[in-house]
């Protein structure tokens, strides 16, 4: 319960979150099982209804709003959970009458629903269920007044809550019924109750009675007003009123309150009159005698209420008398039969009771009534001399006439005639009245008497102001008459009233005089604008203009008087169809109006003072008016002209009218308007695109200067790509690409940049600059720092202070201003005015305001510029938002726009914003991280590196820092990731994100991403689809050389990019045969074989693909140029004499592509001798140019120049004779004087071999050649001697060619000897070289020769000479040849020199010339290595540094040179030497074992395993010298290590072998921690196998466990398994102790490691390992041991193979069944698996790391043993191994047993969707065995079987319940079904119920479990497998097993005792059937079973 609760708790942290997602899950899949597992408690309720509650106001979505609906429901049903639930409930509902918002209403509404219907809260207490209906009703009062879509939603939701439970809608009756819900609080609720049950007939019926009580109760004999509201609440009831009711119980208690209480139920006796559908003629008299009373009442409002009485009256009485009884009732009480009218009032309230009568239903007799009430009122008119009086008989007259043309006698028209002459209050009274007359067209030809009196009205009104109402009127009744009367049409064009109007009143009605007006008045004007346009159209547009009149339409259709816009509405339409012209004038007024609008919106927003409304906008009228508007002017204005679309969309976006929803929401409505009317909205659209888009980009839309209008545009085109995306941006596209802006931006200047962004008035030089300020006046004191403006002297003289200054040219048109003086001015003079006008403006201010002028018109280009770039890049994400999947399809487009704008210093930050924008349109769910994608790729495009270094997490970052958070690089990583689970991400997301990839695989080192980076790009390789290959390719190339450790990957991938290359993309795709790595120059060459023009040999003649594969074909790596042959010869290309790429190649940074660049040229000279000199000349112009560009820096371009000697070098052979004088004058001239050593060298080289090659047949060419130079004087000394070595060298080597007897030689030789004391080791090799081949000639010299240098090594001052008579030595002995060592006793000399105590030259000369023959000679030199042996190692411990340091280099030269015979020499005297006493001897053996690490590579891996060990212990040593020459030797073993991460780690493995104690645990957990990359080799092993080692041997179990992880995976990084055999010896019996540890994991680990080295090392290294396994498997030790046995024997023979193992099965198979249990035991173990454990851990043939990146996931390891060790290849022996298990099933010994079983579990889980057809029948045939233990392992085993077909785990807990609930589905049984078939699923499941009534209850046990957890429905599915099931209880029955005859007897009886009658249709049919089986015993059986049921 606990665990429930901190669950919660834990849910309750994070409920709040904004991501809906999150929200759903919580909601339906974590608090589910809560309430699903757990037990309700009050602690647990009261947890979960504060979530609840939490959510109540910020879900606002509905679908976390359903899911939290849905755990209300679910947890309902929980009494202590409802309980507090409706507490807590209660509380809110009675706050939120308080707080009042409407949503959090409406939710605590339905959740009050939620109680009411699914607990049981109605029957918990009626006093509780009125508190929750009390609330209810005052919530729903204030969710009554919200939106129609929450009113409507409200109402549904009550609606169901009725449907579901009558009884609950009776409960709330009956509340009502008894008043404990308060009627005056309920009105809502009141009518909810009454709407439901009017839609159900009987239900209204039983319920009226009730509501006529409460409604005569609450309403009619209330004692106190009810209100409107609950008096309309009983609607539904009036409107089914009968007569009988209203007549009986209505009427009555009406009449009586309107006598006693008559202001109480004035007002709701309107209502329920107004409701009631009755003729309520009968009953009108006696309602009016009681109403007209109150009609004639001082209170205004009592007369209202009666007047609307009277009014219903009349117009529900169809009953001539009754209205005609009603007028004499009137009548007689204005006659005074009541009383005097004495007041006013009373005589209005009478008048405005007989104009309510005009509403009477049409009928003849009106025509007879009308003319008496009309003769009525005028004689009322005349007798009341109350002007009030007068003003309400016209409008009574008025509608009379209007009802009836007949009432329009003479005595009328004249009293017309008359008012028009009557004061201005009764003049326009009558002229209301006429307008309300004029609607009755019969009327107007009646009174044409008037137009005269009416024109010259006209004419006064349009003339004087003050009566210019009247004017308006009258205009209308002129208008009027003119329409329908020719002559008064002629009239009014003689009195010329039309120009007079236009002159005195262009705008005809202004609107600061219509703002004024009364409703009545404006509806006159919209009378007005209707005649005048549509009855004389012509003479209005001849007249006045059209701006004004539209925009007194816009007015009118927006007033804030609704009964105004509603006939503006109509005669608007009516006007623009019989205007059309003004359709588009009326949009483009409405378009200005709805700016104006939005500024003064936005004014009222930001000003704190009132503003007071222009003429223009008089008020502000509200969204809803505006849309309305819209709407009414669009559909006329489209019918009209479909060119108006483009207005019509632009205003439907508008953000005025938008307002606060969704910016298409308006569009949408309008389309639909529209389209019900027929318009074809979209096609319109389509056929006006082109025009549309230029509109909508154009100055009046998108590049308004008004931001209103701008959004506009932009909303508009959003819809427009979200209609038709293609035609929208095929037009956007084009006017951006066009854009003239666009251009512009990419020609401004930094400069220009600088200008905009210098505030005005300032020059953009002045920014953070001190100036002086310039004083003018004389005796004052100077003022002291100021900002200076100019980088003048602070000398204030003129001259001095005079600035020039030179303005770069700018494509602005503005000429360069030069040498312009500038005056230094103060900061506060910037910008101010000029001077006063006595003193004149010096030059330097002209200038510079000149200057700012300038300045300011750049500025205001530069920003015209950002303005419009900004609105088009706004504009291009918006669309994009609009329609993300059109967008994701044109992302390559769109970003083509966008992202070269990311560098723009203008308009950065808008880019940025659009390509957030743009990243959104990805595919889900990839755009949740737009961005995080959006900021990596202005990171990338500005190439911000430091920036982005420091967000690529590097390798073990997250492990070692552990950061709190992920990277800006990560996130993305991650969402990348996740985005691909479910596959490739389309072709568009990916191209879009791949730069970010592409960034992080081009870093120089191994990130912690690029494994995740990887397996992303391995998901998109597609031949097909259009990826972006060529850069995929060549970030593969660079991710490939940084991490040679992912070629097993990359390379497939690289093979499968190139499937989908084309021809023409072959070039770049062989771009990585240039690269440094052999393996990714490999990679490339594979790869573009599959490329489908090179693999069909289709391939183009190509240079660049030539001259690449060319090169490679010359590689130095001959798998490389192998397989460039092949591809060669594929392609059948000749290389012709185009070799731009190879000299090209030659500059490349890569040596091996320099070098084989140089090959490749020689081999084109060579088949093409004609190119040589023009090569050649190529050659040497392109050294002499990059000599030229290296003046500066004089390595700057040395690597193409050392290109070009490596050509020369590989061009010595096809050089041809005349070629040779060019090329040694080039290299004498030029080359040998080059200023980079390294080029110098090679060049001398190449000069030497051209020499060794040509030289024996040009030595009179080359001769001369070198003396001439030699004996050459130059100026430049230094220069000189550089050339003159190089020249000597030649020589030298030229020299060798000479006779022996020719003279020259000894000349040669002495220059050599000179050249010796240069101090340069490049050239003292170079001599020593050439020296050799000329000792022929000096044999003479030879002792004078030999003694001249030993003298120089021996006695020379200066270093540089005696290392150089070293290397002379060495050159000249091996001339004279290795007998020239005794012959002049040379070693004697140094022997000698090295014993010379007194002479430390002499002992440093010995060493060097030591070393130089042990380099020249090699292993000619090794018989006197021994010899020198000991006074080496006394040499280590000389006293003088030189000698010490002559000595470690004399021993790393001889022991680099030693064979394996040497070391085997040389090994056993130093290591002897480290068990000498003296520690000198210990500490020079140790020095030269440290120096074996010099050894060469197949010496040095046979050495180290004996050395380390050794000097480990010297480190323990007593004597610090000797312990610190230890660690020297092992740091020089650590130096010579290759692979960089070991290297790294040199000094953490030291401290492991110097402290094992204290740093082995360390060391390894730092091994672990490491990621490798590359491969081991053998130093490396020499310091990890100590280490190891001694993990292995540690008792933490820990530590074994990571020994043997590296064990394991150190076979497959070395550089050569042989490597490891050394070490086998150490290491393998510790692994075996480890393999027999008590502890599972570190078993498993070393069994691995056991399959890791057998199988990088091969079966021959480890003869005793399998049978060792073996013994151990017989073996009577512990389980743990054979377990453990069993494991290692898995994995060694999974990595020995399949035949192997086929050759050792039938031994395993025959042991499994041993006598012995043990052995038994230990053999079907290894079909076990005895535990899942769940470890970082990385498999990878580079690798031995853990939480390594190369995978990035988490594996599940399966410690036993072979299913998983052998995989799928373990399925093949199925057939044999399991007999061996089944009979194991009943072994008399438990563990057999529980092995058998657990390895029969295996094998169901790894096999059983693969190998059913062998598992299955082997399974079947165990539940029918005798044995009860193999019958209960076979329902088991069937069990697993069946869970794993069907998808299930069947860990479902089915405790209580019947036997026949279980936990399936239905889904579960078609997965059955269809794995197995219906007939064998019918059979399993035959089987299974019959063995659910077994005799063992164990077994019955698990077969019930089984079909509980399989079987859905019982009866159905025994119903469906009867046949079956019979036919198995027959058979079983009929069996010789008595157990199982037994077992078919329960189950036949359970099932007749289930089932009973329904059984028998089925059964019997079939023992019928049976009776005539062939089988005897069969037939009995069925016998007897017919003769049970028939008894039954």
């Amino acid at each position: 319960m606990a665990a429930w609760s901190e669950s919660l708790v834990a849910i309750a942290g994070y409920v709040s979150t904004v991501s809906t997602k999150k929200r759903v899950r919580i909601f339906r899949d974590e608090i589910p099982p809560i309430l699903t597992n757990s037990e309700m408690s009050a602690e647990l309720a009261s947890l979960l209804v504060d979530i609840i509650f939490n959510t109540l106001y910020i879900y606002d979505d509905h679908g976390s709003r359903k899911a939290v609906d849905d755990v209300i429901s679910k947890a309902l049903g929980e009494v202590i959970f409802m309980k507090s639930f409706a507490a807590t409930l209660v509380q809110f509902m009675e706050k939120q009458s308080k707080v009042q918002s409407y949503i959090g209403c409406y939710r605590l509404l339905k959740w009050s629903c939620l109680l009411l219907s699914k607990s049981r809260f109605t029957s918990v207490s009626k006093n509780a269920f009125c508190r929750v209906a009390t609330v209810q009703a005052s919530v729903l009062h204030i969710v009554m007044q919200g939106s129609f879509r929450l009113r409507r939603a409200c109402k549904r939701t009550f609606f169901c809550l009725f449907s579901q439970s009558l009884d609950i809608y009776k409960i709330y009756i009956e509340e009502l019924k008894d008043a404990r819900i308060s009627y005056k609080d309920s009105p809502e609720l009141i009518w909810l109750l009454l709407e439901f049950s009017s839609r159900k007939p009987l239900l209204f019926e039983q319920c009226k009675p009730i509501f006529l009580d409460i409604c005569v109760k609450a309403v009619l004999n209330a004692r106190e007003n009810p209100g409107k509201g609950l008096s309309e609440a009983f609607h539904p009831l009036f409107t089914h009123m009968v007569h009988e009711d209203f007549k009986s119980i209505v009427v009555p208690s009406a009449i009586k309150m309107l006598k006693r209480n008559p202001e109480i139920v004035l007002e709701s006796v309107g209502v329920l009159l107004k409701s009631v559908n009755l003729d309520l003629s009968k009953y009108a008299i006696e309602i009016l005698s009681v109403v007209l009373a109150q009609a004639r009442h001082a209170d205004e409002g009592r007369r209202h209420g009666a007047l609307s009485i009277v009014c219903c009256l009349s117009q529900k009485s169809s009953n001539p008398d009754a209205i005609e009884a009603m007028f004499n009732s009137i009548k007689a009480v204005i006659g005074g039969s009541e009383g005097r009218l004495a007041f006013p009032y009373q005589r209005v309230g009478m008048i405005n009771a007989l104009q309510e009568l005009s509403n009477a239903p049409e009928g003849k007799y009106l025509n007879s009534l009308s003319p008496t009430i009309c003769g009525f009122l005028l004689s009322c008119y005349k007798d009341d001399g109350n002007e009030e009086v007068k003003l309400a008989i016209l409008p009574a007259l008025a509608s009379w006439v209007a009802r009836s043309a007949d009432a329009l006698q003479r005595d009328v028209v004249s009293f017309l005639v008359t008012g028009l002459k009557e004061k201005e209050g009764l003049r326009r009274g009558h002229l209301r009245c006429l307008r309300f007359i004029f609607k009755n067209t019969d009327a107007i030809i009646l009174v044409s008497s008037l137009l005269g009196p009416l024109v010259q009205l006209v004419k006064t009104g349009f003339t004087k102001a003050a009566q210019r109402l009247d004017g308006i009127y009258a205009l209308l009744l002129v208008a009027k008459i003119a329409a329908v009367d020719i002559k008064a049409e002629e009239t009014v064009a003689k009195e010329k009233l039309w120009s007079l109007i236009s002159q005195n009143e262009p705008s005809l009605v202004p609107i600061s005089m219509a703002s004024k007006l009364s409703t009545e008045d404006c509806m006159a004007c919209v009378d007005l604008l209707e005649v005048l346009i549509v009855e004389h159209l012509h003479r209005v547009l001849e007249t006045f203009s059209v701006t004004p009149l539209s925009q007194l339409i816009l007015f009118l259709v927006c007033h804030p008087s609704w009964d105004i816009r509603r006939a503006a509405y109509d005669n608007t339409k009516k006007i623009i169809s019989a205007a059309p012209k003004l359709a588009e004038a009326l949009l483009s007024e409405f378009t200005n109006f709805l700016s104006v609008v939005g500024e003064k919106i936005q004014l009222l927003k930001t000003s704190d003072t009132e503003n007071s409304l222009d003429a223009q906008v008089p008020f502000l009228p509200s969204v809803e008016v505006l849309v309305k508007a819209l709407i009414v002017i669009s559909s006329e204005a489209l019918a009209a002209a479909p060119s108006a679309i483009m207005q019509i969309i632009f205003c439907s976006h508008h953000p005025c009218i938008v307002g606060t929803g969704k910016r298409n929401a308006v569009w949408r409505r309008l389309q639909k308007g529209l389209q019900t009317r027929g318009f074809d909205v979209i096609g319109i659209i389509t056929a006006n695109v082109e025009s549309l888009c230029k509109g909508l980009l154009g100055p009046t839309a998108l590049m308004s200067p008004n931001h209103l209008e701008q959004e506009a545009a932009i909303n508009s085109l959003s819809t427009l790509m979200s209609v038709i995306p293609k035609d929208t941006y095929i037009e956007f596209e084009k006017h951006f690409s066009n854009f003239p802006d666009r251009q512009s931006h990419d020609t401004v200047s930094e400069n220009d940049i600088q200008i905009f962004h210098t505030p005005e008035g300032m020059l953009s030089s002045e920014q953070g600059v001190y100036v002086a300020e310039s004083v003018a006046t004389k005796n004052m004191r100077q003022a002291k720092g100021r900002f200076r403006m100019y980088d003048d002297q602070d000398d204030g003289d003129d001259v001095n202070s005079n600035l020039s200054v030179k303005r770069e040219p700018n494509h602005s048109g503005r000429k360069e201003t030069a040498s312009r003086e500038v005056t230094a001015v103060g900061k506060k003079d910037i910008g101010k005015s000029t001077k006063k006008a006595d003193k004149g403006k010096t030059a330097k201010e002209e200038a510079r305001e000149l200057l700012l002028r300038e300045e300011a018109s750049i500025r205001q280009k530069v920003g015209v510029i950002k303005k419009n770039l900004s609105l088009m890049l706004r504009a291009l994400g918006e669309m994009a938002i609009a329609n993300p999947v059109f967008a994701h399809s044109e992302l390559p487009s769109l970003v083509k726009f966008v992202e070269p704008l990311l560098r723009s210093p203008v308009v950065s930050e808008v880019a940025y914003e659009t390509m957030v924008k743009l990243a959104r349109c990805t595919a889900s769910p990839l755009c949740n991280w737009a961005l995080d994608i959006a900021t990596a790729l202005r990171l990338i495009v500005t190439e911000e590196v430091h920036v982005l270094l420091e967000l690529i997490p590097s390798v073990g970052e997250g492990e070692t820092n552990e950061r709190p958070s992920l990277g800006l690089f990560e996130r993305i990583i991650s969402g990348l990731s996740v985005s691909c689970k479910s596959g490739p991400l389309p072709v568009d997301s990916f191209t879009f994100v791949f730069p970010i990839m592409e960034r992080i695989l081009l870093s120089s080192k191994k990130t912690g991403l690029h494994d995740d980076v990887l397996q992303i790009l391995y998901l998109h390789m597609d031949p097909i689809l259009p990826l972006p290959r060529l850069r995929m390719l060549s970030v593969l190339y660079h991710a490939l050389g940084v991490v040679p450790a992912y070629q097993a990957s990359i390379g497939p991938a690289l093979n499968e990019l190139c499937l989908g290359l084309q021809s023409d993309e072959v070039a770049p795709a062989l771009y990585g045969v240039y690269a440094k790595d052999v393996h990714v120059r490999m990679a490339c060459l594979n790869a573009v074989k599959c490329i489908p023009a090179v693999s069909s040999c289709s391939l183009p003649q190509n240079v660049e693909v030539a001259t690449s594969i060319w090169i490679a074909l010359h590689d130095q790596e001959k798998s490389v140029a192998e397989l460039a042959e092949d591809i060669w010869d594929r392609c059948g290309y000749v290389f012709g004499t185009d070799y731009s790429g190879l000299f090209k190649a030659l500059s490349h940074i890569n040596y091996n592509v320099r070098l084989a660049a140089g090959e490749a040229l020689a081999a084109a000279l060579d088949e093409y001798p004609d190119t040589i000199q023009e090569s050649l000349s190529t050659l040497f112009s392109l050294y002499i140019r990059d000599v030229g560009f290296g003046e500066d820096n004089v390595d700057a371009s040395w690597i193409g120049r050392q290109g070009i000697a490596l050509a020369l070098h590989s061009a010595a052979d096809v050089l041809r004779t005349k070629d040779l004088p060019v090329v040694m004058t080039f290299l004498i001239s030029r080359a040998l004087a080059d200023p980079n050593a390294d080029v110098r060298g090679r060049m001398i080289n190449a000069g030497i071999l051209i020499i060794d090659k040509h030289g024996r047949d040009n030595v009179s060419l080359l001769f001369p050649i070198f003396e001439n130079y030699l004996n050459k004087k130059t100026s430049d000394e230094e220069k000189y001697d550089l050339v003159r070595e190089g020249v000597v060298i030649f020589t030298g080597a030229l020299a060798k060619h000479l006779a022996k007897d020719d003279p020259k030689v000894h000349a040669v030789v002495e220059k050599l000897l000179d050249v010796l004391n240069t101090p340069s080791e490049a050239v003292q090799r170079a001599v020593s070289t050439c020296l050799s081949p000329l000792m022929q000639s000096k044999q003479e010299d030879a002792p004078a020769l030999v003694s001249r240098l030993l003298d120089q090594l021996m006695k020379s001052d200066k270093y540089g000479e005696r290392r150089g008579a070293a290397f002379g030595l060495a050159g000249v002995v091996k001339g004279f040849g290795i007998s020239s060592l005794k012959k002049f006793g040379i070693i004697t000399v140094l022997r000698e020199g090295l014993a010379d105590r007194n002479s430390a030259k002499c002992r440093e000369g010995a060493l060097l010339g030591f070393e130089c023959l042990c380099e020249k000679l090699g292993r000619l030199f090794e018989p006197y290595v021994i010899q020198m042996l000991p006074l080496l190692l006394v040499s280590f411990s000389d006293q003088v540094v030189a000698v010490r340091d002559a000595a470690e280099c004399a021993a790393r030269a001889m022991m680099s040179q030693l064979s394996a015979q040497g070391v085997k020499l040389v090994l056993p005297s130093l290591l002897k030497g480290l068990e000498d006493k003296a520690w000198r001897t210990k500490q020079s053996s140790v020095q030269l074992l440290g120096a074996m690490a010099y050894c060469a590579p197949q010496q040095l891996s046979q050495c180290l395993p004996k050395i380390v060990p050794k000097l480990t212990e010297v480190l323990t040593d007593t004597h610090p010298k000797v312990q610190s020459a230890g660690q020297m030797a092992l740091q020089q073993v650590g130096s010579v290590i290759k692979n960089p991460e070991i290297s790294a780690l040199v000094p953490t493995l030291l401290m492991g072998l110097t402290d094992p104690n204290d740093y082995t645990k360390y060391s390894l957990d730092i091994l672990l921690q490491t990621t490798f990359v590359n491969t081991i080799d053998a130093p490396s092993l020499a310091l990890l196998v100590p280490i190891v080692h001694r993990g292995l041997r540690e008792r933490s179990a820990e530590t074994k466990k990571k020994a043997a992880q590296i064990v394991g995976n150190m076979c497959s990084l070395v550089t050569e398994p042989k490597d490891m055999i050394p070490y086998i010896g150490l290491l393998l019996p510790e692994v075996k102790k480890v393999l027999v540890d008590p502890i599972p994991e570190v078993r498993s680990v070393a069994a691995r490691a056991l399959g890791s080295l057998i199988r990088g090392m091969g079966e021959e290294n480890f003869p005793d390992l399998v049978s060792w396994l073996l013994d151990t498997l017989k073996s009577d030790a512990s389980n743990v041991e054979r377990s453990g046995a069993a494991q290692g024997l898995s994995e060694v023979l999974a990595a020995l193979g399949t035949e192997y193992f086929e050759h050792l099965l039938p031994d395993i198979i025959r042991n499994c069944s041993h006598q012995r249990a043990s052995v038994r035991d230990g053999y079907l173990t290894l079909f076990k698996v005895t535990a899942i454990h769940y470890m970082v851990y990385t498999f990878t043939t580079e690798v031995f790391v853990f939480k390594s990146p190369c995978l990035c996931l988490l594996m599940k390891i399966l410690l036993q043993y072979l299913p998983r060790s052998l995989g799928v290849q373990f399925q093949n022996y199925l057939q044999q191994v399991l007999p061996a298990i089944l009979d194991g099933l009943a072994d008399e010994n438990e563990s057999v047993r529980d092995a058998a079983l657990s390895a029969g579990h295996v094998l169901v889980e790894h096999y059983a969707t693969t190998s059913l057809p062998l598992l299955l029948p082997a399974v079947e045939d165990g539940i029918f065995n005798d044995n009860w233990r193999i019958r209960q392992s076979s329902v088991e085993l069937l069990g697993d079987l069946l869970f794993k077909v069907a998808g299930t785990s069947g860990k479902a807990l089915l405790e209580g319940g019947s036997d026949d609930e279980g936990a399936s589905t239905e889904a579960h049984g078609r997965a059955i079904i269809e794995g197995l078939g219906r007939d064998k699923r019918n059979e399993v499941l035959a089987a299974l119920y019959m063995v659910r009534a077994d005799v063992s209850i164990s077994v019955r046990q698990a077969a019930l479990h089984v079909w509980k957890t399989i079987v859905a429905n019982t009866p159905k599915t025994l119903r469906e497998i009867m046949p079956v099931l019979m036919n198995t209880l027959i058979t079983s029955l009929a069996s010789s097993s008595s157990e199982r005859r037994q077992v078919a007897g329960r189950s036949l009886g359970e099932l007749v005792r289930k089932l009973g009658e329904r059984v028998l249709p089925l059964i019997i049919p079939i023992l019928s059937q049976g009776l005539k089986d062939p089988k005897t015993s069969r037939r009995q059986v069925r016998f007897l079973h017919l003769r049970f049921l028939s008894i039954k």
